[in-house]
């Protein structure tokens, strides 16, 4: 069965900061026949999503759970500060984690770096979710680490970020069940990878045509025999075609001599 027989649409995840517009465009280019729908899941869903078939690829944040989903990375992500707009971090254009050692960072339950706990002071509680931690850095709580496209999702006039050098990154990543590898996932594929639209990668390439005489072979099959040459219709090149009996030209025929 192939991925247009089990599906009609094909269905994307996408996780928070992450921007699919660009591959969706070259779909809708490539596949008209096949309608994509986005499917938006918090982070932490993403992996049980796809393993429920609840879409057909995501993109993602790795780790993934490799025993079952198969993933290609795509790209990593800097990590940033988020601070209010007239903290201290503003004075430079990167910072290291070492520089905000004593400042209270915020961790939401659904951070993506993935460590227990970042550097610096804790704050009393944990936020429950990226956005939370958002609205109490702008209250003044304390700083906040998260990937720089999560920092512009959750944009505010009264808050700027700063990249962190040292701190642990973001792998975003292409990721779909290893068991459901279908024709729609290998188009996908290509399109992330950057094939063109003639590539055959993960298809069964057309069969090749028998090849046609040029048009040099067909002008030497044409050509008429060179002049001098005998074409078998008349006589020795440089005779008479009237034979032997004619005179050569320009000399008249003697009468017969009487006996």
């Amino acid at each position: 069965m192939t991925g247009s027989e089990a599906s009609p649409t094909f269905r994307l995840a996408y996780v928070p900061g992450v921007t699919p517009a660009k591959w969706v465009r070259i779909w809708n280019e490539r596949r008209p026949d096949v309608p994509l729908t986005l499917v938006p899941v918090p982070a932490a869903e993403a992996s049980d999503v796809l393993r429920r078939g609840e879409a057909d690829a995501g993109l993602v944040r790795l780790p993934v759970d490799r025993t079952v989903l198969s993933a290609i990375p795509l790209y990593t992500e800097a990590t940033v500060v988020v601070a209010p707009k007239d903290h201290v971090v503003t004075a430079a254009e990167e910072v290291s984690l070492d520089e905000l050692a004593d400042e209270v960072v915020l961790h939401p339950l659904d951070d993506v770096l993935g460590w227990e706990q970042p550097p610096g002071e804790p704050a009393f509680e944990r936020p429950a979710t990226t956005e939370d931690a958002v609205e109490h850095v702008a209250s003044g709580i304390g700083i906040l680490y998260v990937p720089q496209s999560l920092a512009r999702l959750h944009h505010r006039k009264d808050l700027t970020y700063r990249t962190v050098v040292d701190a642990p990154q973001s792998d975003v990543a292409l990721s779909w069940p290893e068991d459901a590898t279908t024709e729609l996932v290998e188009d996908f594929i290509g399109i992330v990878r950057g094939r063109t639209v003639n590539s055959t990668r993960g298809r069964t390439p057309p069969p090749a045509q028998p090849k046609t005489k040029g048009k040099r072979a067909e002008a030497l099959a044409r050509r008429k025999p060179a002049a001098g040459k005998s074409t078998g219709k008349t006589g020795t090149t440089g005779k008479n075609p009237r034979g032997s009996s004619g005179g050569a030209k320009g000399t008249k025929r003697g009468k017969p001599r009487g006996r």
